[in-house]
């Protein structure tokens, strides 16, 4: 066993080496400073092995089974047979290297970082104690400053039953070898939906159970009402306004208990009877306790950002129980100490993480360097995208949020089917663009691009939110034609 030695003075540690952990850390070790990198799992974190990429590379396979199945009314007749061992197989080669962090881990070091495999916490204001996998430990004194990336895992409620079944979370999802035969998927976020229907297109079948009574609830009703239309003519089951009370496990089946609802109503639920075999209607379903049944079962109930292991009341930081910490607008919780990623509660997203590492990094250099300052935090004009088909691109506030927040709102909707370039699209032309406008000061707050290609749209509509381009001055550009971004100023114009 390796003895602990007494504490290594360098000039920067980053505790956490997921996007905006190596983004800073990287940086900082290519201006010439001592720069240690702590990781317990892989460099580069969620995003590139079991997130981001991984994730999109099924939906991007799934996309163009879709699309052929479009061909029919378009271009003729088309047989497919959809096969995920070309998907399993690209994630594992070009993605994840098979989840071996060789490359990233050298990518670093390369810029002259040194990195250190173990569990880093706070033992001081500005000092680290990594316990390392050989039960020795190491620690490290910054003179300028400690960058916490911890990010975030699955959460996973407490359930009878659950814990020492093969369930999945998004991670074991990424690395199945084949599409199973049924799967029950537990939640309605961006994580849940993007997975469900990615399954589905490789001949899953798919029910989804909703604690709520929306999909995707955290966005526009209009994109929960529209992807579940999508996701029901794909033949997605939905059950809403459910809980799951117990999960079984045996004989490479899942068997889940959902809730009574008061009004006794199943949405679109297959049960399963005592033996756990035969199918019953909705109606059926209806009269007790639906029991489904499903060869995997997916847990996407959202994330939990990994705070509670980082000692950071030694280092005088308090945080509530279910709060996060507070941060000032170079992201620092106090001198020297700084809090990016998923932690932050600004956004869970691999953008936001980079864009915060690019300010703390700046901070940092500004510090020691006299480098200009990049900025500071300022999410009013935060995007994001769910890589469902149709894809659903949102910036800033929903309507919902604007109200709450007090503002004057006026909002403008036109269906992409109405657009000329929708019309020609034909099949999979589904979507729309919701604008949301503060009235007194004439500008957008929020958007949402649902369509083909919604994120790419929305990168205009980001734009206007984050510069505050007046609404005359958007109504006044010449948008080119045939385009789906051609739908934008036909939703100014019903701005109401």
């Amino acid at each position: 066993m390796a003895a602990a030695i007494k504490p290594e003075t360098v000039d920067v540690v980053v505790l956490g080496m997921g996007p905006g952990g190596e983004s800073v850390a990287g940086e900082l070790a290519s201006a010439g400073l001592s720069v240690v990198g702590v990781e317990a799992r892989l460099v580069g974190g969620e995003c590139p092995y079991y997130g981001c990429i991984p994730s999109k590379m099924m939906i991007r396979a799934g996309n163009v089974v879709a699309e052929a199945l479009r061909i029919p009314g378009l271009a003729g007749t088309v047989e497919v047979a959809a096969d995920f061992t070309p998907v399993a197989g690209r994630i594992r080669k070009e993605a994840t290297d098979n989840w071996d962090d060789a490359v990233a881990a050298k990518r670093f070091t390369d810029k002259g970082g040194r990195l250190v495999r173990g569990t880093g916490r706070l033992t001081g204001p500005r000092e680290v104690t990594v316990s390392m996998p050989d039960g020795g430990q190491l620690t490290f004194r910054a003179r300028l400053a400690v960058v916490l990336n911890p990010g975030s895992n699955p959460a996973v409620p407490a359930v009878p039953g659950l814990e020492g079944t093969p369930f999945w979370t998004n991670r074991e999802a990424v690395q199945a070898q084949t599409a199973p035969k049924s799967l029950i998927v537990w939640g309605g976020g961006p994580i849940a939906v993007e997975l469900a229907q990615a399954f589905t297109r490789f001949g899953t079948k798919v029910t989804m159970v909703l604690r709520g009574s929306h999909l995707i609830s955290k966005e526009e009703p209009e994109s929960a009402e529209l992807l579940a239309a999508v996701f029901r003519s794909e033949g997605i089951k939905i059950v809403r306004n459910k809980d799951i009370t117990s999960v079984s496990y045996s004989r490479g089946r899942f068997r889940v208990h959902v809730e009574n609802s008061d009004d006794g109503k199943v949405v679109g639920a297959e049960s399963a009877g005592a033996a756990g075999g035969t199918a019953g209607s909705a109606a059926s379903a209806a009269t007790a306790a639906p029991r489904l049944s499903a060869e995997r079962f997916l847990v996407a109930t959202g994330r939990t950002p990994a705070l509670a292991d980082l000692g950071l009341s030694k280092a005088g930081i308090k945080v509530k129980k279910k709060g996060t910490p507070t941060v000032d607008e170079h992201l620092q919780l106090a001198d020297g100490l700084y809090l990016i990623g998923d932690a932050v509660g600004a956004g869970a997203f691999t953008h936001m993480s980079m864009h915060q590492g690019n300010i703390v990094a700046g901070h940092i250099l500004a510090q020691h360097s006299g480098q200009p300052e990049r900025g500071v935090t300022d999410n009013h004009a935060v995007p994001r995208v769910t890589f469902t088909d149709p894809e659903i691109g949102v910036v800033g506030m929903t309507e919902k949020q604007a109200r709450d927040a007090g503002l004057s709102v006026r909002t403008g909707f036109t269906a992409l089917g109405d657009s000329t370039r929708g019309w020609i699209h034909k099949s999979g032309n589904q979507g729309f663009i919701k604008v949301v406008e503060d009235s007194e000061s004439g500008v957008l707050v929020g958007a949402t691009s649902m369509g083909p290609m919604g994120g790419e749209v929305l990168s205009m509509l980001a734009l206007a939110v984050h510069a505050r381009i007046p609404v005359a001055t958007l109504q006044s550009m010449i948008y080119a034609y045939p385009t789906f971004h051609r739908a934008i100023p036909e939703a100014l114009r019903a701005l109401k």
